[in-house]
């Protein structure tokens, strides 16, 4: 009963996390911005979130200043850490996730793309006679450095970094490093031309 009443208790904050992130218009924007100022470990100057947008864990989050969260992408750190430095875009339907022991940094002038995916933490699977569901996870590190630009779809996996100046081409699959100026694709990804 008192599990119960408790969760009625936090129900008139989940309303109002569902207004703030619904709310139309600048209406919308200023009230995101100033919802998250008060809920994260750090925020600079000068973000926008759109409509849709949800942060679980906010204090183990910390932004930068210039950053834009597109429509309904989330950020996740419980549990974990999420490091975003300066000027980073993240487009539409993004989730970055560096729960469960989790830990994601990444740098200034990074641009996102829509449906991009960084989880920094797997399911653990070793055990047969028992559900993967049952299991827990294992804890990793994503590093995106600074001026780095992940295309479309793109899926970085756990302890993974990748290095300045790269680009990672739409729809691929990250599962190892990649050195700084290098432009990589494929599933899984690999080198496809070094810039100039």
């Amino acid at each position: 009963m008192l599990n119960l009443l408790e969760k009625v208790a936090l129900e008139p904050d989940h309303w109002l996390d569902g207004f703030v992130r619904y709310c139309p218009g600048s209406t919308g924007l200023l009230l995101r911005r100033m919802r998250w100022q008060h809920q994260l470990a750090a925020l600079g100057p000068y973000a926008r979130f759109e409509i849709g947008t949800l942060i679980t864990g906010g204090k183990n989050v910390s932004i930068g200043s210039h950053f834009s969260l597109l429509r309904h992408s989330g950020l996740h750190a419980v549990s974990g850490s999420l490091r975003i430095g300066d000027r980073v875009s993240i487009n539409s339907n993004v989730c970055i996730d560096a729960c469960d022991n989790g830990q994601i940094t990444i740098g200034d002038d990074v641009l996102i793309g829509p449906n991009v995916v960084l989880r920094a933490s797997d399911h653990l699977f070793s055990v047969l006679d028992k559900p993967i569901n049952q299991q827990g996870h294992t804890g990793g590190c994503i590093v995106i450095e600074d001026d780095v630009w992940l295309g479309a779809n793109v899926v970085v996996v756990p302890n993974v970094t990748i290095a300045a100046h790269s680009v990672v081409a739409a729809g691929a699959v990250v599962t190892h490093d990649v050195e700084s100026g290098m432009v990589v694709g494929g599933v899984p990804a690999r080198l496809i031309l070094r810039r100039k």
